[in-house]
C-alpha cells in the first residue's frame, strides 16, 4: 500500500508540473522507470558475479575444463567461457571448430552441440560451417531460466 501511495505522490507531482492527466502522467513514468531498468541490464548482479567466479574456478582453473558441469547454469557459464576463444568475424569448418573446442575439453562435439542449442553458435547444416551468433537470441522456457542474468557475460 506504502508503494503504491508513494507512487500516486510522483504521479500528482508530475502532473502539478506538466499539466498532463493523471493516466498520461502515470505512463510517462512507468516508461521512464522501464527504459532505467533496460540501461541497467549492462549491470552484473553481484551474486551471479560471485556464482561466475566459482564455477570457472572449479570447472576451468586453468583455462580448460576438468569436468562438464551437469548443472545448465553452470554448464552456460563455462560455454560462455569457452565463446570467448572464438572470433566472431570468422566462419569455422567443423573440423577448426573441432579443433578449437578440443583444447578445451576432449568431449569436443558435447561442447559444440550445446553451444548451438543455447544458439550461442549459427550452423549451416549443408556446408558443415559454424559461426558465433551475432545477436544473441532471446530464450525461452528452461534456457531463459539458465541464462538469466549471463547475457551480460556474452560479448
Amino acid at each position: 500500500m506504502t508503494k503504491d501511495k508513494d507512487f500516486k505522490k510522483l504521479v500528482r507531482a508530475r502532473m502539478t508540473e506538466t499539466g498532463e492527466n493523471f493516466t498520461t502522467a502515470r505512463t510517462a513514468l512507468l516508461t521512464a522507470n522501464q527504459s532505467a531498468e533496460t540501461a541497467s541490464e549492462s549491470y552484473i548482479d553481484p551474486q551471479i558475479a560471485r556464482f561466475r567466479t566459482k564455477t570457472l574456478k572449479t570447472f576451468m582453473p586453468d583455462g580448460r575444463i576438468v569436468s562438464i558441469p551437469t548443472k545448465r547454469r553452470a554448464l552456460v557459464i563455462v560455454l560462455i567461457e569457452v565463446l570467448a576463444a572464438l572470433d566472431p568475424d570468422r566462419v569455422y569448418d567443423e573440423k577448426q571448430l573441432g579443433a578449437i573446442l578440443g583444447e578445451f575439453h576432449p568431449d569436443f562435439a558435447l561442447l559444440r552441440r550445446e553451444l548451438i542449442d543455447y544458439r550461442l553458435l549459427g550452423r549451416n547444416p549443408h556446408t558443415g560451417e559454424y559461426w558465433v551468433n551475432p545477436d544473441p537470441p532471446t530464450h525461452t522456457g528452461s534456457q531463459a531460466q539458465e541464462m538469466a542474468g549471463l547475457e551480460v557475460f556474452l560479448r
